[in-house]
């Protein structure tokens, strides 16, 4: 096996889960992913050094490339990462403390993802090195050719983006339990038609965030306030097609619904993904619904 052959095998993973965590789109990181290894193949460095370092530059700035492109063009409503299975997503080769683990895990959850795009690329980039994927300043530094003062300044700056972009998220090593129960409760309520049950499934300060990326309807803004938001929701069963079809799955590393209908219009998402996010109280302080179709490529259909 040829040592490009043998990164391929080795890295992969590691790469594709840098690269989705960096532009928030599973498409975007296939294809960073095998454009890094193309480089590779045309020219890596002929060096016995690591390969490992080399590919993750190439990445970042690939990944960095699209981030900026991709927030040049005018999108419709709020943008939400594609969600993703947990499988697909290569943690940290060794994560062996408990508040190791957790970071990992709160790393891969949708909210974070969410909160990530109030960072600026190379925000972004420090951000998950460092905290993420634990590099150290000098090995950032390297990666990202930056002077080991700069790395420390960037990080400090995006780790206070993060905690500004959505200062109620918290997660613990509970969040996903606690994340499954809430959402299974507000299911129920709906199905039941008990608005009053589903308003006490929301924390006060809820948002609801919907992304039909400029093909299907969806609110143009998010969607904040208790009685909105169930105005919102008692709008969108009413327009849902009689042979609805719903399937829990885990995405994200959190229990999510997603749903099928047969559109009665052509504005009408078919299929979509529905995630939430929890306050210290178990209650849903974000709702994420995903419909825009290509986002939506690698989830099993219902």
């Amino acid at each position: 096996m040829s040592a490009i052959a043998a990164a391929f095998s080795d890295h992969h993973g590691y790469l594709w889960g840098l690269s989705y965590r960096m532009t928030g789109v599973a498409a975007d990181a296939d294809e960073v992913v095998s454009e890094t290894f193309a480089r590779a193949l045309a020219r890596a460095p002929s060096t016995d050094r690591p390969l490992k370092p080399w590919l993750t530059r190439v990445a970042v700035n690939l990944s960095q490339d699209r981030l900026r492109r991709r927030r040049r063009r005018r999108y419709h409503g709020p943008w939400l990462p594609s969600p993703v299975s947990v499988e697909a997503l290569m943690v940290p080769e060794a994560a062996p403390s408990p508040e190791a683990r957790v970071g990992v895990a709160e790393s891969l959850s949708y909210a974070f993802l969410v909160a990530l795009e109030a960072l600026t690329p190379r925000q972004r980039a420090v951000l998950l090195l460092r905290d993420v994927f634990e590099l150290s300043v000098a090995e950032a530094a390297s990666v990202l050719e930056m002077g080991a003062s700069n790395v420390k300044v960037t990080l400090h700056r995006a780790r206070k983006a993060l905690a500004a972009a959505d200062p109620g998220r918290v997660y613990r090593e509970d969040t996903p339990e606690r994340a499954m129960a809430a959402l299974g409760r507000l299911l129920q309520c709906m199905a039941a038609g008990d608005i009053e049950g589903a308003r006490d499934a929301f924390s006060e300060d809820a948002v609801v965030l919907t992304d039909g990326g400029g093909e299907y309807s969806a609110a143009g803004v998010p969607v904040v306030g208790l009685e909105r938001i169930m105005k919102f929701f008692q709008s969108l069963m009413a327009r849902t097609g009689p042979d609805m079809t719903m399937a829990l799955r885990e995405l994200n590393g959190v229990t999510v619904v997603i749903g099928a209908h047969t559109p009665t219009h052509p504005t009408q998402a078919p299929r979509w993904v529905n995630l939430v996010d929890v306050d210290e109280a178990g209650r849903v302080r974000r709702f994420y619904s995903v419909m825009a179709s290509g986002k939506l490529t690698g989830i099993p259909v219902v």
